[in-house]
């Protein structure tokens, strides 16, 4: 079952680096920002940690956590986040479990073959679970300042 806008996530239980367990229902009081990418350390993905990295600040200033979410394993995880200095935990989705749960895999076309892979995409959920905000297929430029934005609208 994906998400749907409006209704309450379903928990999940998943890996991420700094050997932390994330589990939703315990993030219950604050929103939180997921953000799926393709893959650590590519140009695009790099930008995009990069960018909330910079304002890692301001989410928590807003009691928002940022997480971000690939198919990479924590290993690579561990190495992205230490190069990059993340100030934000990345999870592994290996299985591609939270992938199906937000719909995020989509058919691509890479050197002529056919795969899926990640939709850039990043979801907003309010601080009882439930999900205010998604943005699907997302074009970098300013999209870390309208997250933040709208996390800071739905900020009590």
């Amino acid at each position: 079952m994906t998400v749907i806008l409006n209704n309450k996530v379903d928990n999940f239980f998943a890996a991420a680096t700094s050997h932390k367990d994330i589990k939703l229902s315990a993030l219950h009081g604050y929103q939180v920002v997921l953000f799926f990418y393709p893959r650590d350390a590519t140009p695009g993905c790099t930008m995009e940690g990069q960018d909330f990295g910079a304002h890692y600040e301001d989410f928590k200033a807003i009691k928002t956590i940022v997480l971000g979410i690939s198919r990479d394993s924590l290993e690579s995880h561990e190495s992205f986040k230490n190069k990059e200095s993340f100030p934000f935990e990345l999870i592994s989705d290996t299985n591609e479990a939270l992938c199906r749960q937000f719909g995020v895999l989509k058919p691509k076309n890479i050197a002529e073959k056919e795969v899926i892979g990640v939709e850039r995409s990043t979801f907003l959920i309010d601080e009882s679970g439930v999900l205010s905000k998604e943005w699907r297929g997302v074009n970098l430029a300013g999209h870390v300042m309208q997250v933040l934005e709208a996390a800071k609208k739905s900020t009590p």
